[in-house]
């Protein structure tokens, strides 16, 4: 695996901040890059990175270790541990783009900038939640992580599977979960982390958009049948959505009607019984 030997003052474009991304074992830098360099590398290789760099502060969640449920959440120690998950996805989510802009560098140069963009959301997300998980008297690192997306995302076969699974299937997922999770925050009294989940699912929407936009663009349709072929196995939809399904906020992200009545009836083999993102155990 290559190694992040790169400086923040030494990156010359994309490819190299993103891959600098990635490797970091620098808490520091998953929280605070440095700047975007301006220009993609001339004649880019598509690479492939294996795994992420992951800071000392950060560990493996034991057994049982779970998001805790909502009879829990009004000690600040447990809504700080549910904080603390959402936190780790977003890290994922800002590094599988950068993954992407390595992966697919022959892609248009138009997608691998919204990659990057997107990114850079996602690290604006960790930081929110970082800033909470504190004022509720806890840190980043306090609790276990599972690279969930890590063993799935990298398995995309092409751009298009990349924006099937991300962009139309894990982040779409958050359009039905950042409210769902808001919705308990509130329960418990937390308005604060309330607030969060609202704003990351507000601008969840751009990102499923991109997602759907691009797929539009190189099938042609937002056909379902065509999407659920891209998914890696074995993912499923059912992973993929919870309820009640976002219906308005798929639409406006570009998702058909005739899509989302496909969503919401598929009924998944048993051999395709994944557990859910948001229910993995970390």
């Amino acid at each position: 695996m290559p190694e992040a030997t790169e400086t923040a003052n030494e990156l010359p474009d994309v490819e190299a901040w993103a891959e600098h991304y990635i490797l970091s074992a620098e808490l520091s830098v998953k929280l605070a890059p440095p700047p975007v360099p301006s220009r993609f590398r001339d004649g880019a290789v598509p690479v492939r990175i294996a795994a992420p760099g992951r800071p000392p502060e950060l560990r493996l969640a034991r057994r049982g270790e779970r998001t805790p449920r909502l009879e829990a959440l009004k000690e600040p120690h447990y809504r700080a541990r549910m904080l603390h998950t959402f936190w780790h996805h977003e890290l994922q989510a800002a590094e599988l783009m950068c993954w992407a802009v390595l992966a697919f560098a022959d892609a248009e140069p138009e997608f691998r900038r919204g990659l990057v963009g997107i990114c850079l959301d996602e690290i604006r997300h960790m930081n929110l939640y970082r800033a909470h998980i504190e004022a509720l008297g806890e840190r980043i690192g306090a609790f276990g992580i599972r690279d969930w997306f890590w063993k799935r995302v990298p398995t995309c076969r092409s751009k298009l599977a990349f924006v099937s699974l991300m962009g139309m299937g894990l982040e779409a997922a958050n359009l039905e979960h950042a409210p769902n999770f808001a919705a308990l925050l509130r329960s418990a009294g937390d308005e604060t982390a309330a607030a969060i989940q609202d704003q990351v699912a507000r601008e969840e929407l751009a990102h499923v958009r991109f997602g759907t936009t691009w797929f539009r663009r190189w099938t042609g349709g937002c056909d379902f049948d065509a999407w659920l072929v891209e998914l890696p196995p074995p993912l499923s939809p059912w992973v993929l959505k919870s309820e009640p399904l976002a219906k308005s906020a798929r639409l406006s992200a570009g998702m058909t009607p005739e899509f989302l009545e496909k969503l919401v009836a598929y009924v998944p083999t048993t051999k395709g019984r994944v557990a859910p993102a948001y229910d993995s155990g970390e």
